[in-house]
């Protein structure tokens, strides 16, 4: 009975970080079911310090990247000596996006670069973090998360083309 209320309390929120990882809606089913059978085999772990929301989250990422490992969807995370200049991002077009277009921009991102921005920019870990994380050096994080940000910044100037 406590399990479906935990359950139900937080699947919603749950799934939303696992299709951060994945863009596949299945697959992070999948993923989300095994975050809560960690959940629930671990329980006893929770030490009570931090959130236990929190520490749900750290589950479900560590879940996410488990998938992401396994399938090798990672490979793809090559170093990249010169990236290009970085655009002058227009906060207005930004203003007026919604979270949702925002996080559908951010799926429509390589894998690489999905998760490492996520990482980083979402989750709060260091470059140093996300390379132990993922088996990858700490400037291939950052060429990782440069790219993504270089990729979201042209995809938001395009919509922002689109729509006028």
């Amino acid at each position: 009975m406590a399990q479906k209320e935990l359950y139900d309390m937080y699947s919603r929120k749950m799934m939303g970080v696992c299709l951060r990882y994945v863009n596949d809606r299945e697959t992070a089913k999948d993923i989300l079911q095994d975050g809560f059978v960690k959940i629930f085999t671990a329980m006893d772990t929770y030490t009570g310090v931090g959130s236990f929301e929190g520490w749900m989250r750290k589950i479900f990422v560590n879940c996410a990247l488990e998938y992401l490992r396994k399938s090798d969807v990672l490979r793809g995370a090559v170093e990249l000596g010169k990236t290009t200049e970085m655009l002058a991002p227009d906060y207005s077009v930004i203003a007026e996006m919604s979270a949702r277009e925002l996080m559908g921009i951010v799926q429509e991102l390589p894998s690489g670069f999905r998760t490492v921005f996520n990482l980083f920019a979402i989750e709060g870990f260091s470059h140093k973090e996300i390379s132990e994380m993922l088996g990858i050096t700490e400037s291939t994080s950052r060429s990782q998360y440069t790219r993504a940000k270089q990729l979201l910044q042209r995809k938001i100037k395009e919509l922002h083309y689109m729509n006028q």
